[in-house]
């Protein structure tokens, strides 16, 4: 039996570094960032938030050992990429959020020549107002190109 989820492992990489969380009626799934560039300033963080519960909740802050760690979205208008601050990111009552390239992610700024690095993981504390606090492990994983959107935070 363990040869055989071994091979399922092996088979299928992604499985070996699935990981979610919960707290309260919330659900985190898959916390990951991707490989930056050796001079990149900045890294991004992704997740899938789902909220199981009645009631909305929402996510106000992202807290890790980085000079400034921030919610951020990413929009695209006449071909133009820019991104905004976010105060909170709403998480309606039997919804499901996603922080993915191009849009929602939590931005890690001032990396300073300490690139992440495929298998590092990022400690990070998420705060939602009504769940409270969580620690969670982002995953740094090799940037898959094919699934790019228009956002690479390396020269950020």
């Amino acid at each position: 039996m363990k040869r055989l989820l071994a091979l399922a492992v092996l088979a299928c990489p992604s499985l070996a570094m699935a990981h979610d969380y919960t707290i309260g009626d919330l659900m985190i799934m898959h916390p990951v960032a991707y490989e930056t560039t050796a001079t990149a300033m900045s890294g991004a963080g992704y997740m899938t938030v789902t909220n199981n519960g009645e009631t909305a909740d929402r996510i106000i802050r992202a807290e890790a050992d980085f000079p400034r760690v921030m919610l951020h979205e990413t929009k695209i208008e006449d071909g133009v990429a820019t991104m905004t601050h976010l105060e909170g990111v709403e998480i309606p009552a039997g919804a499901t959020i996603a922080f993915e390239p191009g849009g929602k992610h939590v931005m890690f700024m001032g990396l300073d020549g300490d690139p992440f690095e495929i298998g590092e993981e990022i400690n990070v504390k998420l705060v939602f107002e009504n769940a409270g606090e969580i620690d969670v492990v982002f995953k740094v994983e090799a940037r898959d190109h094919a699934n790019d959107k228009a956002e690479d935070h390396s020269g950020h």
